[in-house]
């Protein structure tokens, strides 16, 4: 039965105008006619005419107007289609699978190729995979695609098939189908070259420090010292001259530079071989000049990226200098820092760092020391020497040690088994609550990394922290230290605390195992000082042996037993020999209570295999697999480990891994040597 076409909306209510007019008519006569009949009568003649010419009018034309509005929307149809297939904007209609079913004008020339049958999205946008339309619970997804060697922004658009009959002019969609998905391109070529161009003018602020600038001049005649630091002055100019930038001395050893971000990757993709250059100057001085580079950049102000600048240069200084370390918002960059830092004889900074630790231990009631996980003798030793340096000021001490390790036994029941010492001495992380109030201080002893403390929580917990350490400093610092003590060319912390703790008290009373255990770590840290020894590390060490320490005492003490002695050589059996210059070892399923102690010392005896340049022992312990790294003059080991999450010195390093086996662990660690090698950072 066919059904009747009725009007609806706006155009309904007009077509009913004539009704509503007629009624009023109606109504009006009989108000007429009420008062005056004859009236009435006349009225109603032209309101019965009226209302047949309407009628008349009404039915003749409402089919023709019918029929219009069928042609009008016909026509409007037509015109949408051919508006829309040729719209400007690229445009297209896809399945959920990624096929194209229809494409206007644009989208044909965009991709510069007309779809054959059946095509998919992907075939002409490699960007526009299957994983990259929206999926359920998505209603839009926008991403950047490149197209023919432009770039475009694509908009991606669930849209629903309900309301799409089976008339429909623009295109048919398959049955059973839920929804398509509207594909729109916008081209932001030229928006993202003037990007990337605005992008390439913004400011890197930088300084420049000469790392040894008195040990150089000293090492040179006077009447040429002027020349070497026109020559260094000279190299520095024209390297950033070279790349349009400008620079400024701000000190005798110190530069002010200024260079645009898109020369600021070139002079990075050279690894900064200013290092290098200034090296070679060289008019007669015994020692060579080194460069320490700190560069900033900020995407917002300039004063930030100077701000990131001096941030950089710190952190290259502690790490030891030769090297340019690079920081903005996303993180930091290290280059450079192949060589170790020259010692300086001078302890004027040791007397500046002690006093002002004395000044901190002195205002405060409470002093609680710590040092790394798996506290070795090291961190021993020197959280020994703090223990003693506040108990000679008279504030109560605490050292937070976790695990004892076979390294530290020895010594930690030495302390248990002495009455002169307080039960409370040592405690746990889970005890450090208990001991912390207002007037507590933590000191923080072989290692600047929070998380590799023993109780990270304590530095939270307390407002003033002190750090004394050895190692070179990474990105992750501990940022509340209200002082800290770096000095990476020290052949150990116990060598730093030695230093500090002939001025921090007068004539402090270190008792003979308090003297052993300080010595102890100077002499393991050293490899019974074959390694980083200088004149302080001698000098640290006779001053042990003034307060006590007994050396044969420390001797047998650290010896091996026949299991560990075992696993060592275990250890060596199983060494191959990487790129004919690398030791690598592995150590699983072990059989000795701190297997990554006996890892660290087969790692130096891998170094007496003559050719070796470095040597690297992983350890599987506690789920975790341990690297130790040795080197004696030709890698350095540090960056290698800061690869994998590490750190350390430059002969002497570790890291870390977790969540893997051994396999991919050393697969791993052959990848970054690889890679260095190839880039030439080692």
């Amino acid at each position: 039965m066919k059904q009747k076409v009725e009007l609806k909306g706006q155009l309904r209510l007009y077509m009913q105008w004539p009704v509503v007019m007629t009624i009023l008519l109606i109504a009006m006569n009989l108000w007429v006619y009420s008062a005056d009949r004859k009236a009435g009568l006349m009225m109603s003649v032209f309101v019965v005419i009226y209302v047949v010419i309407v009628s008349v009018f009404y039915f003749y034309t409402k089919s023709r107007i019918l029929a219009d509005l069928v042609e009008f929307g016909a026509q409007y149809g037509i015109v949408q289609n051919r508006l829309l297939k040729e719209l400007t904007l690229p445009y297209a209609i896809l399945m959920e699978d990624g096929k194209i079913i229809w494409y206007n004008d644009m989208f044909e020339n965009v991709i510069a190729k007309k779809p054959f049958k059946d095509a998919y999205i992907k075939q002409f946008v490699p960007d526009l995979n299957k994983g990259e339309l929206p999926k359920d619970g998505e209603k839009q997804k926008c991403r950047e695609v490149k197209c023919n060697g432009r770039d475009y922004v694509a908009e991606l658009k669930r849209v629903s098939v309900e309301g799409f009959t089976e008339t429909e002019q623009l295109f048919r969609l398959p049955q059973k189908k839920e929804y398509f998905i509207a594909l729109c391109l916008s081209d932001v070529t030229d928006m993202n070259e003037l990007s990337r161009e605005n992008e390439n003018q913004r400011l890197v602020a930088g300084l420049i420090y000469i790392d040894n600038y008195d040990e150089v001049m000293e090492s040179v005649e006077e009447v040429r010292q002027s020349l070497l630091l026109a020559l260094i002055d000279r190299k520095v100019n024209q390297y950033i001259a070279e790349v349009d930038g400008i620079v400024k001395k701000l000190e005798k050893d110190k530069y002010f530079i200024a260079i645009q971000k898109e020369h600021f990757r070139e002079i990075a993709e050279d690894k900064f071989s200013l290092l290098e250059d200034v090296k070679s100057v060289n008019i007669g001085n015994t020692m060579p000049a080194t460069l320490s580079i700190g560069l900033g950049y900020s995407k917002n102000v300039y004063s930030q990226s100077y701000n990131y600048a001096r941030v950089a240069i710190d952190l290259a200084l502690a790490r030891g200098g030769d090297q340019a370390v690079i920081k903005d918002q996303k993180g930091i960059t290290y280059y450079g820092g192949k060589r170790e830092q020259t010692s300086k004889n001078t302890r004027v900074k040791a007397r500046v760092k002690a006093e002002a630790m004395r000044e901190f231990i002195t205002a405060k009631d409470k002093v609680i020391v710590m040092g790394h996980k798996l506290t070795d003798v090291d961190a021993f030793g020197a959280a020994i020497g703090i223990y003693r340096a506040a108990a000679d000021l008279e504030k109560k001490a605490h050292i937070v040690i976790n695990d004892i390790t076979v390294s530290v036994r020895p010594l930690y029941d030495a302390f248990m088994n002495d009455s002169r010492y307080p039960d409370d001495m040592f405690i746990t992380s889970e005890d450090v609550r208990r001991y912390v109030d207002d007037n507590t201080m933590a000191v923080v002893v072989d290692t600047n990394k929070p998380e590799m403390t023993e109780c990270e929580e304590l530095l939270k917990l307390v407002k003033t922290v002190v750090v004394l350490d050895h190692h070179r400093q990474s990105s992750t610092i501990i940022e509340n230290a209200v002082l800290s003590y770096i000095e990476t060319y020290a052949s150990s912390t116990c060598e730093m605390v030695a230093e500090v703790l002939q001025y921090i008290v007068d004539d402090i009373n270190l008792t003979s195992l308090e003297a052993n255990s300080i010595y102890a770590g100077i002499m393991i840290d050293t490899n019974n000082f074959m390694n980083r020894t200088g004149v302080r590390t001698f000098e640290a060490a006779a001053f042990m042996r003034r307060c006590g320490a007994d050396i044969t005492y420390v001797r047998k003490l650290f010896r091996d037993d026949m299991p560990s002695y075992k696993a060592k050589a275990e250890i060596l059996q199983s060494a191959e020999i990487f790129r004919g210059e690398y030791a690598i070892a592995t150590y699983e399923n072990a059989k000795v209570p701190s297997p990554t102690i006996i890892g660290a010392q087969a790692a130096n005896e891998l170094l007496n295999i003559a050719g070796i340049k470095a040597s690297f022992v992983l350890t599987a312990y506690n789920g975790k697999i341990y690297v130790s790294a040795r080197a004696i003059d030709e890698v350095n080991v540090q960056v290698i480990m800061e690869k994998i999450g590490g750190g350390g010195h430059i002969n002497i390093a570790g890291a870390q891994f977790a969540d893997t086996d051994m396999e991919n662990a050393v697969s791993t660690l052959k990848a970054v040597i690889d890679k260095m090698i190839v880039e030439g950072d080692i």
